[in-house]
């Protein structure tokens, strides 16, 4: 069964499903229509009912599901695994992104680690699921959703599934195990995120006089000397959670000006503000922009700083919702003798889209964060093989 995962793992981590990340970019390695067509061959030959759910041209979440031993509207319950099909950009690699080497007990190659070895894990066990008929199980749905790398909004529509009148297929899960690197381990709680651009004005002249102007990177500059006073003084404690750290702000990007001899009119940032599980990042928003525009009230300009509506907004995963079935799921681990702790982290996973529509939602999956978006991305083959089992064995021991 593990040469059959391995082997499995190297044929997805062939296929090229970049993210474009936003970034107006063109090739065949980009967005995830190979895999797509991919999925739709594997599931098709599995011989199991399959839907494609459209995001965007080119991107399509794939859904697949086996019928449980009782049916869902006899009372059956449903268990849904979810994995992306998107990998982070290959800049900077340092190995061939597309050609995974074993070696040594590891298996590189982008997307090895997050999280096409969780999708390859989940895969197996669901295909173990049809080819062994076992009885006293649940339906299982297998979703492979899109875009989870840059704003998890394939996932944001999979609960219209069951939710709209149009679309439903199936009746609510009554659990989600998303995919991602946690090393066995079962994650309840994650941050969320919301990310925006930030501008100001200016007014341009030739830099041989630049008492004609208005310097808009000058003026960024105390913006940003704003935002580093509250990234280290505010943020952190406007939120706590006992399982994640306290939320954070950071600058990321800035941009401004046209040439050396000419004073800008214009200068932007883009922030990122982690949010903690219990927080609202809409209110996280609006909390920055206020503090921003009162400490720099007394400055004539502050009418021409500008906060542009957040490209991606999104909650955490909390663990208000998911105790009883995170208790579950670690059972199933530990009994196989691994860690299966239940711990939280601060990145940011689809599992926010079903915790949002009500779901229980746990994220466990083989392989280390620590390993995710490197420049050498692996994954060690002791991790698949595990992982393969226990989503297995979760399956076995959920009940119908």
């Amino acid at each position: 069964m593990s040469d059959e995962l391995f082997s499995l793992l190297q044929e997805i981590v062939r296929i090229p499903s970049v993210n474009p990340m936003g970034r107006d970019v063109q090739g065949d390695i980009y967005l995830e229509t190979k895999m797509n067509d991919w999925l739709d061959n594997w599931f098709g030959e599995l011989g199991v009912e399959y839907r494609r759910q459209t995001l965007e041209p080119g991107r399509d979440n794939v859904i697949a599901i086996v019928p449980g031993s009782v049916a869902p509207e006899d009372g059956g319950k449903i268990l849904m695994l979810e994995a992306h099909q998107d990998t982070v950009p290959i800049d900077g690699m340092t190995i061939d992104p597309f050609d995974p080497v074993i070696k040594d007990g590891l298996m590189y190659g982008r997307g090895s680690c997050d999280i096409k070895g969780g999708m390859a894990c989940m895969l197996t066990a669901f295909k173990r699921l049809v080819t062994e008929q076992p009885n006293n199980v649940p339906t299982v749905v297998m979703a492979c959703s899109v875009n989870e790398e840059y704003g998890m909004s394939g996932a944001d529509i999979m609960p219209l599934l069951w939710q709209d009148t149009e679309q439903k297929w199936f009746a609510e899960p009554a659990g989600v195990i998303v995919a991602e690197p946690t090393m066995l381990d079962v994650v309840v709680a994650h941050k969320g995120v919301t990310r925006f651009l930030v501008d100001v004005t200016g007014k341009a002249c030739h830099s041989s006089q630049p008492t004609l102007g208005q310097n808009a990177i000058y003026r960024m500059a105390r913006i940003i000397a704003v935002l580093e006073d509250y990234a280290l003084n505010i943020v952190g404690t406007l939120n706590e959670h006992p399982l994640v750290s306290n939320p954070t702000l950071s600058v990321g990007m800035v941009n401004g000006g046209i040439s050396i001899n000419t004073v800008p009119d214009y200068c932007s940032i883009e922030v990122g503000r982690r949010v903690s599980p219990g927080e609202c990042p809409d209110v996280a928003f609006d909390h920055i922009e206020t503090h921003v525009r009162q400490t720099l009230n007394s400055e004539e300009w502050v009418g021409d700083i500008t906060f542009h509506k957040p490209t991606i907004s999104k909650s955490g995963l909390n663990d208000d919702t998911n105790g009883e079935f995170a208790q579950y799921l670690c059972g199933v681990v530990q009994s196989a003798g691994h860690s299966g702790q239940r711990i939280g982290v601060p990145y940011g996973t689809d599992g926010q889209a079903f915790y949002r529509a009500g779901v229980p939602t746990v994220v466990f999956g083989p392989g280390s964060i620590d390993q995710a978006h490197t420049k050498d991305e692996w994954i060690a083959l002791q991790q698949l093989a595990a992982a393969a089992e226990l989503y297995y064995q979760m399956i076995l021991q959920f009940g119908v």
